[in-house]
């Protein structure tokens, strides 16, 4: 049986690989304090990707695992896991307790679970899972925090230096400007602004970039103006970092594209390239999610014109379930 792959690619968890001292810092400060960070710390994908390939439920992906040493000079187990979702999940709560478990039977090794949820429900709160039977109590409960809690305090993340208060207010203003794409544009282009006014090297600013990118989407012309406006902001700066690898977040597809339209001369080449790769980019988003698509949906997101990628593309975190994909693709 074969591994499934590992789940870093997309600009959420990339930083999170990258940065992760200032994730725990941010979200978890209590779990940073306990954790000596003179020492290295590891990444367990093997590990990992053995709970996902033996996984009786079927192929889930979970999003890291990662080795520390506390300041009792102990070894432990840290599991993080992103819900990057619009809505409540009913299943939330036993799936952590279920990766939980199937690492502690197969590794016997304490680990700690950790969530951050990004859904737009104020009333959901899941901070575990148990059941009775028999008098029998079987239960976990994990660390969590939610990123709508954050948005009293908008100002305060704006000017927080921690690369991830800049990944929550971009959550944050994602949310805030929903059916307001001047409103989006506006918060892109301040968060954009703030990257180049920090003194942070080009990798970390290339990084967040990718994460406000990839959940901060516009329609066309303003997307278009948007990196007009960075690339003046790169000149006048003599800063050539967003610029210089183009798309980060929807760089799939793309170049194709580009390379396709040089080669022509045409512009039509280079549009079509363009569509294929927003429309690549939502069936990877989707495939992540919902593990398989039928070949009958990839055809029909494939088909689909330039603004209905759009309203797809920011409606694409709200699915609960398939149902939901064909009820937003119907109604294009």
């Amino acid at each position: 049986m074969t591994n499934a792959p590992d789940d870093y690619d997309s600009p959420w968890k990339t930083a999170l690989v990258r940065y992760f001292p200032e994730f725990l810092a941010f979200y978890f400060p209590a779990a940073y304090e306990s954790i000596d960070w003179t020492l290295p710390h590891t990444f367990l994908d093997q590990e990992l990707a053995q709970i996902v390939a033996d996984a009786e439920l079927g192929r889930r992906r979970v999003d890291c695992l990662v080795e520390v040493t506390l300041t009792t000079a102990r070894q432990e187990w840290v599991y993080i896991h992103v819900e990057v979702q619009g809505r409540r999940d009913k299943t939330f709560a036993e799936r952590l307790f279920i990766y939980n478990y199937r690492l502690y039977d197969r590794y016997r090794r304490p680990v700690a679970t950790l969530a951050v949820l990004a859904d737009t429900n104020r009333g959901w709160r899941s901070e575990g899972f148990s059941y009775d039977l028999l008098g029998s109590r079987t239960s976990i409960e994990f660390a969590t925090v939610k990123i709508l809690d954050y948005a009293n305090c908008l100002d305060a993340l704006l000017d927080n230096p921690n690369p991830f208060a800049l990944v929550t207010a971009a959550h944050l203003l994602t949310q805030q400007t929903r059916n307001n794409p001047s409103g989006r544009y506006d918060a892109k282009w301040q968060l954009a602004r703030l990257l180049y006014e920090r003194d942070w090297d080009k990798q970390r600013i290339i990084d967040l970039f990718g994460i406000i990118d990839w959940l901060m989407r516009l329609p066309q012309d303003l997307d278009k103006q948007l990196w007009t406006s960075i690339q003046n902001l790169e000149r006048n700066k003599t800063m050539p970092y967003v610029l210089s690898i183009e798309r980060i977040a929807r760089q799939e597809g793309r170049q194709e594209g580009r390379q396709e339209g040089r080669q022509e001369g045409r512009q039509e080449g280079r549009q079509e390239g363009l569509l294929e790769g927003e429309a690549t980019l939502i069936i990877r988003l989707l495939s992540k999610r919902f593990d398989v698509l039928s070949p009958e949906m990839v055809a029909r997101i494939r088909g689909l014109t330039a603004p209905q990628l759009e309203q797809l593309g920011e409606a694409l975190l709200d699915f609960q379930s398939l149902a939901d994909l064909n009820n937003c693709l119907d109604s294009l």
